[in-house]
């Protein structure tokens, strides 16, 4: 008998070594949140379906055969393919770090949605932007005020007076923005400023960090 279906929009946060002739990704659901799905590899795909990879935005038929602890993939098409993320090392790592994160972090039923539009913005701009370290501070930050933290409040108000005109400045450059090599903040020094907003969250907030 076959078991329950699910037709979702999703993005491809991790993705594991195959194994059975299956490869394991975990994806993130606006409907459903975090999710287990298991693919099978290329050479025995039905034609309908493409081979999922990584920051992927997807349209996925599902069906599960253990009441949804697990899904396999019955069809894919690909919406998106943020394939400019993997020509550059450091889009890659700043980009994995923030996927990785999601998938430690799914929030509550409220939060996915923000989450969603937060995972398009930041993997659009990993892929084009030449400085992934400015995106990744700034979606790190909004991860945390979409999740309820005083962020604003309490660490960006903590900060010395040029750190925090510096935050600010880059916080209130949109994304899409720092594509642009010629940016304004182009040249602002993110590492201090992320070690920082780091601190922060691993001893005032409950999100898990690598």
């Amino acid at each position: 008998m076959p078991g329950p279906t699910l037709q979702t929009d999703a993005l491809v946060l991790l993705k594991q070594p195959p194994a059975d002739a299956f490869q394991t990704y975990t994806v993130f659901s606006t409907g459903h949140g975090g999710l287990l799905v298991l693919q099978r590899l290329p050479k025995k795909n039905a034609p309908a379906s493409v081979a999922l990879d990584l920051f992927d935005d997807v349209a996925l038929l599902l069906e599960s055969s253990n009441q949804g602890r697990t899904w396999f993939v019955r069809e894919s098409r690909l919406i998106t393919r943020h394939s400019g993320i993997g020509r550059r090392y450091e889009s890659l790592r700043f980009a994995s770090t923030l996927a990785t994160l999601v998938a430690r972090n799914p929030g509550p039923d409220e939060s996915r949605a923000p989450v969603a539009a937060l995972l398009r913005t930041a993997f659009t701009a990993f892929a084009d932007s030449a400085r992934p370290d400015l995106v990744y501070f700034k979606s790190l930050y909004r991860f945390a005020r979409d999740e309820g933290y005083p962020v604003k409040q309490e660490w960006l108000a903590g900060l010395p007076a040029a750190q925090r005109t510096l935050a600010e400045n880059l916080l209130a450059t949109p994304l899409a923005t720092l594509v642009e090599t010629q940016s304004a903040v182009a040249d602002a020094p993110s590492a201090l400023l992320l070690r920082r907003l780091e601190d922060y969250l691993r001893t005032h907030t409950e999100i898990l960090l690598e």
